[in-house]
């Protein structure tokens, strides 16, 4: 069963409404003991990188995700959900977060205007499973003031003032900064894709 996590915040209804479009089996889960029965994992997040990693210590929940994580079962983080693979934010700097991978989220420059809203290209830039039949330059929407930097792990990236991680790719963990949720078809397309692993 795909567990979509509620910390008690994030766009959950949406996500909902994409596995129910494509006829994927889902349920919430809101605890350690719900994540130990996933067989797949989505992890929403939206608002503030400190306010949602005190939520997942308050629900006790760090360690399943990353017991999960290394016994290879696949997650897939959305928007402050691949931020939270990383080690720290200068959101809120004194506060960890899942160090899956080593780094920091950075803010965008401040003359940049944030949050980065709407439809932006996506720029493959190696082989993607979560990718798969989208073509070489798909569009997507984002929503976001902070991002993650490029890495040997990113898959596609994108350029609002700099270019960032789009996509993170990294055996079964997956990670996308944009909201598939509300990209359209190409957005139940990548959903599909992860479901189908």
């Amino acid at each position: 069963m795909i567990a979509i996590f509620d910390y008690g915040a994030g766009n959950l209804r949406s996500v909902e409404n994409t596995l129910a479009e494509i006829g994927a089996q889902y349920t919430l889960v809101r605890d350690a003991a719900g994540l130990k029965e996933a067989s797949k994992i989505i992890l929403p997040g939206v608002g503030h990188f400190g306010q949602m990693m005190r939520a997942l210590d308050r629900l006790q929940v760090r360690g399943a995700l990353l017991d999960a994580i290394s016994a290879g079962v696949p997650f897939l983080g959305i928007c402050l959900g691949l931020q939270a693979l990383l080690e720290s934010s200068e959101e809120a700097p004194e506060v960890r977060g899942l160090g899956v991978f080593s780094g920091c989220v950075r803010r965008f420059p401040r003359d940049a205007r944030v949050p980065h809203m709407g439809w932006n290209e996506l720029e493959c830039c190696s082989p993607s499973r979560l990718l798969e039949g989208l073509g070489p330059a798909p569009y997507v929407y984002f929503a976001h003031s902070y991002y993650v930097p490029v890495s040997h792990y990113t898959v596609a990236k994108c350029t609002y003032s700099e270019p960032y991680t789009a996509v993170l790719e990294s055996g079964n963990v997956f990670g996308v900064q944009f909201h598939p949720e509300k990209s359209g078809p190409l957005g139940l397309r990548i959903v599909k894709n992860f479901v189908e692993l």
